[in-house]
């Protein structure tokens, strides 16, 4: 650990993403960030690792609007530990292509660096967001049925 991060710079961060405003966002990113969401990039291109800050700065400006537009984002649970957070957040989304509410949660993994993220992982509950992208229920041959509700075995 090599530096602790006060909650209120988290909180500063997590202001500035939710607000999805790049210009705002670049500040709290260093130089050599590497920033992955997990996810299907078939589904949502913007998934993958994106390494450096001009790239990643891309994928909040450019590359996650294509596919959503991000309307509400609050952040449920907040950890800090050192140089280290985990927040879980439910995302409110509209898709692109059509203006269709989407709604997910995101459990985001960040260490900071000198008052900057230098690693983000962010696992997102994908397989619900490809579903509300698509419009449709994809099929699984793990999916099965039992009375009102519906399962996925894993």
């Amino acid at each position: 650990m090599d530096h602790i991060v006060s909650r209120a710079h988290v909180e500063a961060f997590y202001k500035a993403y939710a607000a999805r405003d790049a210009d705002k966002v670049a500040p709290f990113l260093h130089d050599d960030i590497e920033w992955t969401i997990n996810g299907p990039v078939d589904y949502l291109p913007f998934c993958g690792t994106h390494r450096g800050k001009k790239n990643v700065v891309d994928l909040i400006r450019t590359r996650v609007p294509a596919v959503l537009r991000v309307v509400g984002f609050v952040a449920d649970a907040m950890l800090i530990d050192g140089d280290r957070t985990a927040i879980l957040s439910r995302q409110s989304s509209r898709r692109t292509s059509d203006d269709q509410a989407i709604s997910y949660r995101v459990a985001n993994f960040m260490r900071f660096q000198d008052g900057q993220v230098i690693e983000n992982l962010s696992l997102i509950d994908s397989f619900d967001a490809v579903e509300q992208v698509l419009g449709q229920q994809l099929v699984s041959p793990g999916r099965i049925r039992a009375g009102n509700g519906e399962f996925v075995v894993v």
